[in-house]
């Protein structure tokens, strides 16, 4: 039982597998998988993450530093006794610790206007990041409109194919019965390849539209032609390009992250200046040592010991004595050296600049000159966003305009192939004109097809613009 359970697993393994690749794809399913997967913005992610960690070592570095070294090493032939700070001639083995503290009191408001560029940074970052978000999710139903729209014109020029093929067959089974015009014949034929080939470059179109919409997506597993349709709205646009531009101005994340840099830079301005002011600051020092050369001398006992000098007494030389103390020296524990060799001090420093070689005088006019460069990136950016805005609406407003006209032209054009395919059916009129056409028909809803997804392209674009959302 459970072999013919496996056995029917792996059978229907293959039609499962089939069944999810025919799977279609969403518009929001591929803005989702680019929003996961695209490499771009994950490049703006990881730019936004530094300006993160550059915020947080500004912000810190408010904080008062606090420092603490030990070393332990071996001196050999002759050295300084740094128990004793006497000439030693000998191996000792010495150590020393010490911590210490340094705090800025003041500094010219330098490492605060720091913290404020950095937060300042880290939200031009963060808005750089809402920007390729917005502009990834633009690009990719851009490239997925482009997909539709080449999916409708390879529709397009197959059923061109297929009309022309019944009307070669039917002139073909004419020719055969000799009774139909061979001009006719060899025109459709030649009309049946033109037709072929307009599949062949419709079809690679095709292809490359996905390739585009792959490149943007990043998605696990490729996209090919299996995307959703798209309900395309064409009614009029209600937003002139003034009122999408001023709406523009207070959402579009491209004009708040230059605007946000510009702030940044004026902080520069006052950290350059800072260098003018003193810098107070106020250190604290804990140190202690040990040396295997300290020892410490113990009484154990006395002697009495002649002293040299001599007294006479009846004649007689009398040596002089005395009694004097003995010690035996001991070694000093390592523990109890640092103990008694602990030393502190603390205080006050104050820098005063007084000539830097005009240092704090060319870092304040560098600063200025990047102040002045964020503007004109803030006004150039406004100026391609208008330019970007107008651009777009005009042609929008064409293609709007275009497609009504070519809605009748379709129409107008559809009645007039369908009269001339019944005059070429019944050999009234040649093939030509019936070539000729069935030709404009086509081309026209070639045209009405493109510029429906023109218009969409647009007002999609001037969405962008003015709410950043798609």
């Amino acid at each position: 039982m459970n072999k013919i359970i496996l056995y029917l697993i792996l059978l229907s393994l293959p039609l499962a597998l089939s069944a999810q690749d025919n799977t279609t794809v969403s518009l929001q399913d591929c803005i989702n998988l680019a929003l996961q997967n695209n490499l771009e913005l994950t490049s703006s992610k990881l730019n936004a993450e530094t300006s993160t960690i550059n915020f947080k070592q500004n912000k810190n570095a408010l904080l008062p530093s606090i420092n603490g070294n030990y070393n332990i090493g071996v001196s050999q032939g002759r050295s300084i006794d740094p128990f004793t700070n006497d000439f030693v001639n000998e191996e000792l083995t010495f150590s020393n610790a010490g911590l210490g503290l340094d705090a800025t009191i003041f500094n010219g408001f330098n490492l605060i206007n720091r913290w404020k560029q950095g937060k300042l940074n880290l939200e031009a970052s963060q808005m750089d990041v809402e920007a390729a978000k917005q502009n990834l999710t633009l690009n990719v139903t851009l490239a997925y409109l482009q997909v539709l729209n080449a999916r409708e014109l390879v529709k397009l020029s197959k059923n061109r194919v297929l009309s022309t093929q019944e009307q070669l067959n039917r002139l073909q089974s004419l020719y055969e019965e000799e009774s139909g015009s061979l001009t006719a014949y060899r025109d459709l034929q030649g009309q049946f390849a033109n037709d072929k080939s307009t599949v062949i470059n419709n079809e690679n179109a095709l292809e490359l539209a996905l390739i585009d919409l792959n490149r943007l997506v990043n998605p696990p597993t490729e996209i090919t032609g299996n995307v959703q349709e798209v309900l395309i709205d064409n009614a009029e646009y209600i937003f002139s390009s003034q009122e999408v531009y001023e709406q523009a101005l207070e959402t579009f994340p491209n004009l708040k992250a230059s605007d946000l840099r510009l702030q940044a830079s004026e902080k520069g301005i006052a950290i350059a200046r800072s260098q003018y002011v003193p810098e107070v600051s106020l250190f604290a020092n804990l140190n202690t040592n040990y040396s295997s050369a300290a020892r410490i001398f113990n009484q154990n006992g006395s002697i009495v010991e002649e002293t040299g000098d001599f007294i006479t007494v009846n004649g007689m030389d009398v040596p002089v004595l005395r009694e004097s103390d003995t010690f035996e020296s001991a070694e000093i524990g390592y523990r109890d050296q640092f103990d008694n060799n602990l030393s502190s001090s603390y205080g006050l420093s104050v820098r005063v600049p007084i000539f830097n070689g005009f240092n704090a005088k060319n870092n304040v006019g560098l600063e200025k000159i990047k102040s002045q460069q964020a503007q004109i990136v803030l006004d150039q950016t406004k100026l391609d966003l208008k330019q970007a805005i107008q651009q777009s609406h005009s042609t929008m407003t064409a293609a709007m305009q275009n497609y009504k006209l070519l809605e009748e032209q379709v129409e107008a054009y559809a009645e007039s192939f369908r009269i001339n395919e019944i005059y070429f059916k019944n050999g009234v009129s040649n093939s030509t004109d019936f070539i000729v056409s069935k030709n404009t028909l086509e081309n026209a809803r070639i045209n009405l097809a493109n510029v429906k997804y023109a218009y969409a392209l647009r007002m999609k674009i001037l969405e962008y613009y003015r709410t950043g959302v798609n």
